[in-house]
């Protein structure tokens, strides 16, 4: 148990990090190209920053779940890369089918993939309210 407890810190260390340095990239994206949106008054430059970020987070997210199956997949936790894959994202977003199961060697790793993942959901949902709400206000200040 203690190698899964070592092995999970390192797993939502390299998540957390993953994201931090994700979310700092779209919010440079943003200030180098979407900086001039009041001077444009576009609903459609604003629709496409929407755009950007929400696959920028997608991408973020990919990346992370795509961590944890490498490494299902490398420990033998899972029988094939598919199957692992399956198992992270399900996992990952606290779906949980419960079709696939980890052996009990690898139980305790394997849950606490879902709190990591509901956590860098939660935060990929508060950065979007955080840039809608930005947009709200350019708008406002459009119609005054």
């Amino acid at each position: 148990m203690i190698s899964d407890l070592a092995l999970a810190v390192i797993m939502v260390t390299a998540t957390v990090t993953v994201h931090f340095f994700g979310i700092l990239f779209l919010l440079y994206l943003l200030r180098q190209h979407g900086g001039n949106l009041k001077v444009h008054h576009s609903s459609f430059r604003q629709g496409f920053v929407i755009l950007v970020v929400m696959l920028g987070i997608f991408a973020i997210h990919t990346v992370e779940i795509w961590l944890y199956a490498v490494l299902y997949f490398a420990l033998g936790a899972l029988p094939n890369f598919e199957t692992a894959l399956y198992f992270s994202t399900v996992t990952f977003s606290s779906v949980g089918y419960g079709d696939v199961v980890l052996s009990p060697q690898w139980r305790v790793f394997g849950a606490i993939e879902a709190p990591n993942g509901l956590i860098l959901i939660g935060w990929s949902t508060a950065f979007l309210i955080s840039l809608m709400s930005r947009l709200r206000t350019l708008e406002h200040d459009w119609l005054e």
